[in-house]
């Protein structure tokens, strides 16, 4: 469903540096099929505000400085590698009338009695879907009821997910979106804990080895020197 937020943005020069933008904005680009590239400056709380509330998968309103009003979605999100903050956002105007492809998140809800009662591992194999529609028919995100997955013979595929007709999920639908496999023997966990140490040795004997053919060639490199210099002594 199209929300009824709506985001102010200010224009920006291509060229724009850093320094140049407003207090507490983030650069911003609008683009779509057919129209021109718009570069923008959005304000980071606001932004901040309405990602929270619509999800990256909800079409709502970026209102530029004129007035005009243009329905989009958030197509990337940039990042600072080290404290995750948005550092660039890419919005993708939409036509209403006119069917698009999305990515929806998949939200895991409820309790397995597999994993409450039998002590079985949840295995969610994804936690996204792309989906075909209007994008007034857009879902925020897709409930994954894991409640159904009584015990470990139980599994919820792509076409068990509660969309509506008008949405079409873009996965095979014999696709296992989550299951609970049965918990491990303390002898399997012991056979694992043995396969790690096995491996863990072996890794270790390369490393020594490396080391001591390493050692072995520069000791061969400095006997070959002392062996040169004894020979020039002799001259």
């Amino acid at each position: 469903m199209t929300s009824s937020l709506t985001l102010k943005a200010e224009t920006r020069k291509k060229e724009g540096k850093k320094k140049d933008a407003p207090i507490g904005a983030i650069p911003a680009i609008l683009y779509g099929r057919g129209i021109e590239n718009v570069m923008l400056w959005v304000n980071r709380r606001e932004f901040n505000r309405i990602r929270e509330q619509a999800g990256e998968s909800t079409v709502f309103k970026v209102k530029l400085e004129n007035g005009e009003e243009r329905n989009v979605l958030i197509k990337e999100i940039q990042r600072d590698i080290l404290n995750g903050k948005p550092t660039h956002i890419d919005f993708y105007q939409v036509r209403m009338d006119e069917e698009i492809e999305a990515k929806v998140e998949l939200e895991f809800v409820g309790e397995s009695p597999a994993v409450k009662e039998l002590g079985g591992i949840l295995i969610k194999n994804m936690d996204e879907i792309e989906v075909k529609c209007l994008p007034g028919d857009l879902p925020p995100k897709i409930e994954v009821d894991i409640s159904r997955i009584k015990n470990f013979e139980d599994y919820i595929y792509v076409k068990d997910l509660p969309v509506s007709d008008k949405v079409e999920l873009l996965a095979d639908s014999e696709n296992v979106v989550a299951m609970v496999t049965e918990p491990r023997s303390e002898e399997e966990l012991a056979e694992l804990e043995t396969e790690v140490k096995e491996d863990v040795t072996k890794v270790e004997g390369v490393v020594k080895e490396e080391k001591s053919s390493s050692d072995e060639s520069s000791e061969d490199k400095s006997a070959g020197k002392i062996g040169e210099n004894n020979e020039e002594k002799k001259k």
